[in-house]
């Protein structure tokens, strides 16, 4: 058990089970009775149910806070990082937040456990009708465990797509300004799959304001419009803003203006 608690900081009843029953010491009682001494013990603190982490010796379990990222990727099955907490995670976040947003099919209420706070999200309905909701998905290492966080590409969509999970326009644009190299063909392919006029509209606007620095191909553009809608939409719902016509997009004057720059 000191062998699993040293190698798994964040860990579910599940992975301790499997792990005493491939070592051929333990069954589902088993589990509970060691998760019981070792929390009594302060080996081991609860974050919810099923999900523990564990307390390295020296450590204050009160004082705990375990990886965020871990947490957040454990929460539900087959959870994915993702919108501003993937640009986070990939460190392209203009601002550090304390709001961990993740994608998953499973239904969960927001939590908050020790000055994080955890909010799943469904994957986007149109991934879900052709069974897409893993593009973008990429598999990566944090302190030697496999989690699942959102590319690059998808996560800069996905913000555009769902502005209210970026943080605000500033955020958005400078965290998506913020990477140097895009796969260009992924970015215009997964928001083509979100089957989204507007969303393409938000994209394609998006990649023509960076076409020189992202070496954007005026094809893929070309893509972009046919899919934007026919009639103008507002970029942000409820803000006033200014019709770019090359897009049919209403876009608010903050972003025009690039408000954030200017000084006071």
């Amino acid at each position: 058990m000191r062998t699993f608690l040293a190698k798994h900081p964040v860990f579910t009843r599940d992975e301790l089970e499997d792990s005493l029953q491939a070592d051929h010491s333990g069954n589902s009682n088993t589990a509970n009775s060691r998760l019981a001494h070792h929390v009594r013990a302060g080996h081991v603190i609860q974050i919810q149910r099923g999900l523990y982490a564990s307390v390295p010796t020296g450590t204050d379990p009160a004082s705990l806070v375990p990886d965020p990222w871990l947490v957040a990727s454990r929460l539900a099955k087959e959870a994915a990082i993702a919108y501003h907490s993937s640009f986070q995670f990939h460190g392209r976040a203009y601002t550090v937040s304390s709001e961990y947003v993740f994608v998953s099919n499973q239904t969960m209420r927001p939590m908050e456990f020790r000055g994080c706070r955890f909010r799943r999200v469904s994957p986007p309905k149109a991934l879900l009708r052709d069974g897409k909701e893993l593009f973008g998905i990429e598999t990566v290492d944090r302190l030697g465990h496999d989690i699942h966080v959102a590319s690059l590409e998808r996560s800069l969509v996905d913000i555009l797509d769902r502005p209210d999970l970026g943080g605000g326009w500033e955020e958005i644009w400078r965290s998506a300004e913020s990477v140097e190299y895009y796969d260009i063909q992924q970015v215009v392919e997964y928001a083509l799959l979100l089957r989204n006029a507007t969303t393409a509209a938000k994209v394609g606007f998006f990649l023509e304001q960076h076409q020189v620095e992202l070496m954007v191909e005026d094809r893929l553009l070309d893509r972009l419009r046919e899919a934007q809608p026919r009639q103008p939409h507002y970029m942000d719902q409820g803000s006033s803003g200014q019709l770019v016509t090359n897009w049919n997009l209403i876009v608010p004057e903050q972003v025009l203006t690039r408000a954030w720059e200017v000084e006071i």
